[in-house]
Order: C-alpha cells, then sequence, then structure tokens
C-alpha cells in the first residue's frame, strides 16, 4: 500500500482485505461520526476537518490516528454505496454512526455489541451490497448526474476511469535540483526511514505515507509534494533560462516552483492569483527551496492583465476547473460539485483563456491545463478558443493524462501565437 493513514479500500473489487483489524473504541466511532458530519451536513473539506480532529487530540496514538483518517475517507468514497445500502441518506450522527456500522459489515469487521448496531443485519447488510453493485452509479459510488455526464463525454474509458479515481491516491515528491540531486533527496530521507522508489529523473513515489513535513530534507527545501501528472505540466512549457513566464493561475504555487527549477532560477517568473492567501503561501515555499525569481501579483482588477499584454515569452493557464481527475485525493469533491457548476467554470476557463492569453508576446508559447477529465473541459475549450481567436494562435500539441495510468488525471495543451 502507498498509503499508511489515508489507505482506502476499494469497494469495486467484491473480495475486500480488512482495513486495518483495528479494536474499535467509542470515542474513536465517535469521531469518525463527527468528522463525516461536519463534511456532508456543515459542508467542510474533508482534509481540513481530520487535520483539525488530529491536532485537536494529540494524545491519540498513531494507530488511533491512522483509523480515523483511514475511515473517513474510505466512508466519504463510498458514501452513495453506503446509504444506498442503509436505504437513505444520514441526517444526524446516530444515522452516521449505523451508516459507520454498514461500512464496518461490508469490511468484514465485527460490530460491536452496542445500542446502535442491534437493528444491523448482517446478511441482510451484505445481500442489498451484492444486489446494489449492478447500478453502476452506485457501484462506484458517484451521483447520477455525474455519471451520465462522464458517460456521455467520455464513452467506453468512463468505467476503467471511475475504477482509477476510487484507488488510493500515490504520494509522490519533485526534487528541486536547485539544491540536490534525486539521489542525494532518497538517500536523504532513507535515513529517517522514509522509502522512496524513483520515476524519470525528478521524481520519487513513496512507499508508504510518513510524515514527510518534518523531515530535515522537506526543512531544507529539498523536495515538493507532487503528483506524477502534475509534474509534467511545467516541462510542457518549453521554458528557458533567463524567459519572462507567466503562471497566471498560480494558487499555492508548485508548478511556478517547478518552473522556476527548469529555468535554472534565471530569469522571470510572475505568479498571478486572485487569493492573496495562496499567494503568500508560494512566497514563503519559495523561501524555502532558494527561488529568488518569482514576483507574486494578486489579480485584483482586469488592469493587472492589460499591464502585461503581449509581455510574456511564455503563458501557463492551470485553469479552476471541475478537479474530476483528482477525485482519488479529494473523494468529497464530487459530492459538492453540481451540473451548473460546470456550466459556470467551462465559462470561466474560456474567459481566462481569451483575455489571459493576450499577455503571451508574438512568437511566444502558452499551455492550458486542467486536472479535469472532461472533454468539454479540455479539448472542447481549445477548439472554441482557437476559433475564436481567428489565427492568433496554433495548436503545436495536445496531452491527455488518464488517471488508469495510475496518477492524476490532466490535460495540457501547447499553443503558440502566431
Amino acid at each position: 500500500m502507498f498509503s499508511k493513514y489515508l489507505t482506502r479500500i476499494t469497494l469495486s473489487n467484491y473480495k475486500h482485505s480488512k482495513p486495518s483489524g483495528h479494536r474499535l473504541y467509542p470515542n474513536l466511532a465517535k469521531a469518525v461520526t463527527e468528522a463525516l458530519y461536519d463534511i456532508f451536513q456543515e459542508g467542510h473539506y474533508a482534509d481540513k476537518v481530520i487535520e483539525r480532529l488530529l491536532k485537536s487530540n494529540p494524545q491519540w496514538g498513531s494507530r488511533d490516528r491512522a483509523f480515523l483518517a483511514e475511515t473517513v475517507y474510505d466512508m466519504v468514497r463510498w458514501y452513495r454505496l453506503l446509504y444506498e445500502i442503509r436505504g437513505a441518506e444520514p441526517q444526524n450522527h446516530a444515522d452516521w454512526l449505523r451508516l459507520f456500522g454498514i461500512w464496518r459489515v461490508i469490511h468484514e469487521e465485527p460490530l460491536p455489541d452496542w445500542e446502535e448496531f442491534k437493528s444491523l443485519h448482517v446478511a441482510s447488510v451484505l445481500e442489498k451490497y451484492r444486489r446494489l453493485r449492478i447500478v453502476r452509479a452506485i457501484r462506484e459510488s458517484i451521483p447520477d448526474w455525474l455519471d451520465e455526464i462522464g458517460n456521455a463525454e467520455i464513452g467506453a474509458d468512463w468505467d476503467a476511469m471511475l475504477q482509477a479515481l476510487n484507488q488510493p491516491a500515490k504520494v509522490v515528491l519533485r526534487t528541486n535540483l536547485l539544491k540536490t540531486s534525486t539521489i542525494a533527496l532518497q538517500q536523504s530521507l532513507l535515513k529517517e526511514d522514509i522509502e522512496t522508489d524513483p520515476m524519470g529523473n525528478v521524481a520519487l513515489l513513496v512507499v508508504r505515507r510518513q510524515n514527510l513535513f518534518s523531515s530535515k530534507a522537506f526543512r531544507d527545501g529539498w523536495f515538493e509534494v507532487q503528483d506524477y501528472a502534475s509534474q509534467q505540466v511545467a516541462p510542457f512549457l518549453n521554458v528557458e533560462p533567463g524567459m519572462r513566464v507567466v503562471d497566471a493561475c498560480a494558487g499555492a504555487g508548485g508548478k511556478s516552483l517547478h518552473l522556476a527549477d527548469l529555468m535554472l532560477n534565471k530569469g522571470q517568473i510572475i505568479s498571478m492569483d486572485t487569493d492573496a492567501r495562496k499567494l503568500e503561501e508560494l512566497r514563503k515555499r519559495a523561501r524555502r527551496a532558494g527561488v529568488n525569481i518569482i514576483e507574486t501579483r494578486l489579480i485584483d482588477n482586469s488592469k493587472v492583465i492589460k499591464r502585461l499584454e503581449a509581455s510574456a515569452d511564455r503563458v501557463l493557464l492551470d485553469v479552476p476547473c471541475s478537479g474530476l481527475g483528482v477525485l482519488r485525493r479529494n473523494p468529497d469533491a464530487k459530492w459538492k460539485l453540481r451540473p451548473d457548476f460546470l456550466d459556470q467554470v467551462r465559462a470561466t476557463q474560456q474567459d481566462i483563456l481569451n483575455n489571459y492569453s493576450r499577455m503571451c508576446k508574438p512568437g511566444g508559447q502558452l499551455v492550458y491545463a486542467t486536472c479535469s477529465i472532461l472533454p468539454s473541459e479540455n479539448e472542447r475549450q481549445v477548439a472554441t478558443f482557437l476559433e475564436k481567436q481567428t489565427g492568433k494562435f496554433e495548436r503545436i500539441m495536445e496531452q491527455s493524462i488518464s488517471p488508469t495510468a495510475g496518477f492524476d488525471g490532466f490535460y495540457m495543451a501547447l499553443l503558440q501565437k502566431v
């Protein structure tokens, strides 16, 4: 398993391995149900809920912490399958505890002799599970509307993608070559019992999940945690030392830092975003990584983009998207998505393409990227943009990375300004 703490069981296989064999205590069961209530009833993000719970209970041992995180993520991932077996969505903490009991039954874990589980019949639960698996949207635990859209847009590959997105997310590191080598990083981590396997020139696959952020290598800025698929975006932009590069949807800056590495920390990177907090995080990461060519700019009005018109050798547009390609690491996203949001985000993508592309100078290049697997957010958006631009840009190449390859789903298109 690639994850010690966030391992999820793949219920799309009929025969399951047991999640932990962990002895169940009332306080842990209560913590699980409270976390799920906060995620679904209060609308909080799963990673933040778990992080808060673990911080507020420092007395828990490593096994308890592992059990809480693994169970919550697993139940979020398979939420629909679980509530369909129950017969209704949970509304309160007692309902969530019963759903937790169903989760235990499916994983062949014994039920404690608690009053809340008296009404659960193991044979009935397993029979419903076998019967409901016939329906793909229930079997793969997604909303009906999302299943319909995925099937319409992706077709024959949709089943395999859903199964892949229900697998545990792998933890991958990107070596900061400005400070070290991949071999030196691997050896340094091994001294702290963090085992990794090399992938390509700069990536290391973490064998089992551990607290990477307390390692000396992290504190020294030797690596960033970045999925292997995401690591393919920055090289796609063909940057060179000395260039002026704009990362127009930079967020917390993972790709900006990768671009700086590829540019040997020479030139200028203007990292932009509409969220000041993310840009502050980017500045912290840049200092740790030893990167001094990144300048952050907050997009708080249209003049910010206009001032950079036709000035950049390269422009990266890693645009907002549905995030369907990263469901394996953000399983609660599929329950927060709505059909109208897809319409809104596609409009935003087209607006960014048409307006932000003006920063690219003649002869310069632009990469449009998403972490979505839907053609309507990817190839079709680029085709629409090229039609609107009437010969101002041409497509050089494009690449789709399917989650069936074992990592996040990504799309990227390289365009050149004529």
